[in-house]
């Protein structure tokens, strides 16, 4: 075997090392950002269906009833934000 040929397998295998991990990093980020996007979805909805609820509750006089209410309705839009967006995320890798 030639010192030359050994030289250039060395670099074209080295390359593919390189460029595997590149891929790696790159998908574990984008992974990363998806789930950090999915539990934002989900904690941003409960949120703001308590401050919707504290504040009516504040309007009316009706303490806790507007939070309990609107703290569940804030889970399930946050919940059904989630599955809409995870369920894009899967059309689009597909």
């Amino acid at each position: 075997m030639d010192n030359k040929d050994f030289k250039t397998r060395l670099k074209i295998a080295k390359e593919e090392i390189l460029k595997k991990d590149s891929n790696e990093s790159n998908n574990r980020g984008l992974l990363m950002g998806s789930a950090f996007r999915l539990g934002t979805e989900l904690v941003a909805a409960v949120v703001v269906g308590t401050i919707i609820g504290f504040i009516l509750d504040n309007w009316f006089g009706t303490k806790p009833w507007f939070i309990i209410t609107f703290f569940f309705i804030g889970v399930v839009a946050g919940t059904l934000n989630v599955i809409r967006v995870a369920n894009n995320m899967q059309k689009k890798n597909q």
